[in-house]
């Protein structure tokens, strides 16, 4: 229990103000004695780890230019066995196929003329239609074939800087350019020019200057949407197998399209044969498989830490089609790039970064 006993008043002294003030003056401030110096040691100093903070600006252009697959060339043919047994077994399923229906008509006609007639007639359209199919693609093949070739003739007379050749070189390119809208302005120019380009060399740059840029242009644009396209889709896909299957469509739809910008208009067998060169060029120079790589560079320089795992895989998957962009753009472009720069990743990455979640700083 507390003490409730109530306390006593009492009397306390006070001193007054001239005292108190008195006392502080005669009592003089002595000044505090300043710190010697003393030696500290095992400190241990700490430092921040680092924060990843994604800046294209960081990555070297050694490091982009290690991402771009190297220019593709066409490949040269070469004496196949397995190219003979496919034509052997075409021919004999042609054969057969033909046999039955020969039998098939004869069969028709015993049992009513009319309906032998109808069957032949039949006959006859199927055989006019594949001989059409026949006749496109071998003109979509010499079409492509005569751009491979126009890219070795070009090369060649800007390396022996033959002036002869280089002529012939820029006449079939502008008969391939005079369907084409966007060279209008660029043959003009040629035209006005023709005599007075002596080099081979410089005829070669000015044409491609000229006649391809606007092209170039487009098929950038063209890649570039196309790896937006696939980034964004990968992104949201629920399943594995939509992705793969994306990136196959988009990819081909793309090596079709380049193709008939720069004229070549390859047909089914020409798309087929310039994918395998293109899947080809991509797997001989170890580029196909390039997630690991990819992530490795990128990572690096903080895209991991501005982007979801599944925006980053997007990105990654649109690298990729810009990669088989490039490629096929080496193969149907008709000349080689020489007084243009060829396109690599660092012209794509960052619009692709900027659709994840990344920005410049």
């Amino acid at each position: 229990m507390t003490d409730s006993t109530p306390r006593k008043p009492a009397a306390f002294r006070m001193a007054p103000p001239e005292a108190t003030a008195r006392a502080r003056t005669e009592t003089p401030h002595k000044p505090a004695e300043a710190r010697r110096p003393t030696a500290i040691r095992d400190i241990a100093v700490i430092t921040p780890a680092p924060v990843d903070v994604f800046d294209l600006d960081a990555a070297t252009a050694d490091e982009l230019d290690a991402l771009t697959p190297p220019p593709a060339l066409p490949r040269k043919k070469r004496f196949s066995f397995a190219s003979v047994l496919t034509g052997s077994l075409g021919v004999l399923v042609s054969l057969a196929v033909g046999l039955w229906a020969d039998n098939l008509i004869r069969t028709l006609f015993e049992r009513a003329p009319w309906l032998g007639w109808a069957a032949l007639a039949v006959g006859i359209v199927a055989a006019l239609s594949l001989l059409a199919i026949v006749i496109r693609e071998t003109l979509a093949l010499r079409r492509l074939a005569s751009v491979q070739s126009l890219r070795d003739e070009a090369a060649k007379a800007a390396a022996d800087n033959d002036a002869r050749q280089a002529k012939t070189a820029v006449a079939r390119l502008v008969t391939i350019a005079e369907t084409m809208p966007a060279t209008a302005k660029g043959r003009a120019l040629l035209h006005d020019l023709r005599d007075d380009v002596i080099d081979g060399r410089d005829l070669i740059r000015l044409t491609e200057t000229e006649l391809l840029r606007p092209l170039d242009r487009q098929a950038r644009e063209l890649i570039l949407a196309a790896a937006k396209r696939v980034s964004v889709v990968t992104a949201v896909s629920p399943r594995a197998l939509v992705d793969i299957g994306y990136v196959i469509f988009e990819s081909a739809r793309l090596i079709r399209r380049l193709s008939e910008l720069y004229g070549g208009r390859p047909g089914t067998l020409g798309f087929l044969k310039l994918t395998r060169n293109v899947i080809a060029h991509l797997a001989v120079t170890g580029t196909v498989a390039m997630g690991d790589s990819i992530v490795q560079q990128l990572v690096g320089h903080g895209l991991a830490a501005k982007l979801s795992a599944r925006l980053g895989e997007g990105v990654i998957n649109g690298l990729m089609t810009a990669r088989i962009g490039i490629s096929a753009m080496d193969l149907v472009r008709p000349f080689p790039f020489n007084a243009e720069k060829r396109p690599g990743i660092s012209d794509f990455i960052g619009d692709l970064a900027r659709i994840g979640g990344g920005k410049k700083q």
